[in-house]
């Protein structure tokens, strides 16, 4: 069975949303890791973020 044009135009618009959409999840998740590195570089070593000292 062919497509109508109609067919064709809605899928073309689907598929550049789910690329932006895709394309926004990567640059988020990129961000994201880039954040949790630059906090794991600024962490004294040994520091545990308990200030109970071990008691």
């Amino acid at each position: 069975m062919a497509r109508k044009d109609g067919d064709t135009g809605r899928a073309g618009h689907r598929e550049a949303r789910l690329k932006a959409a895709l394309k926004a999840n990567l640059a988020r998740r990129k961000a994201q890791a880039r954040a949790r590195s630059a906090a794991e570089d600024t962490e004294q070593p040994g520091d545990t973020g308990d200030d109970t000292n071990g008691q």
